[in-house]
């Protein structure tokens, strides 16, 4: 099955696994995907990953979902930038999600980086998604 937006795929993913309170769930694996995994562990909004070989020369992402109390830490998790309509963001332009107790996850030519860090290097880029 090919997917046209393999970002939103894995989003669709973890936020299906969050309403089923699965403990993990898997995606095909890619670098991108990869990237946007180590901002939400960093973050804090999931436990972790690990990528399983399979023989046939693929692989898949586990995701180690997260909660609190029984609740899912990630509440809100939506993408911005779609393959029909890119979204791009100067630094200056780069909006607080939630007040700052969200965050906005960026594509940047320094890499993939969460909003506040894409402020402390002033860079913009492609806003990806935002999770809170």
């Amino acid at each position: 099955m090919s997917v046209s937006d393999p970002v939103g795929d894995m989003l669709t993913r973890i936020r299906n696994g969050l309403h089923r309170h699965k403990n993990s769930i898997s995606t095909p694996a890619s670098k991108l995907r990869a990237r946007v995994l180590d901002v939400l562990q960093s973050e804090g909004y999931i436990r972790g990953y690990s990528q399983v070989e399979y023989g046939t020369g693929k692989s898949e992402f586990e995701i180690e979902l997260k909660y609190y109390e029984g609740d899912p830490v990630i509440r809100k998790i939506e993408r911005v930038s779609k393959p029909g309509r890119r979204v791009y963001v100067g630094v200056k332009s780069i909006e607080h999600v939630a007040n700052g107790l969200g965050i906005a996850i960026l594509s940047t030519p320094q890499g993939v980086m969460a909003d506040h860090e894409a402020r402390e290097k002033n860079v913009g880029g492609e806003l990806l998604c935002r999770v809170f």
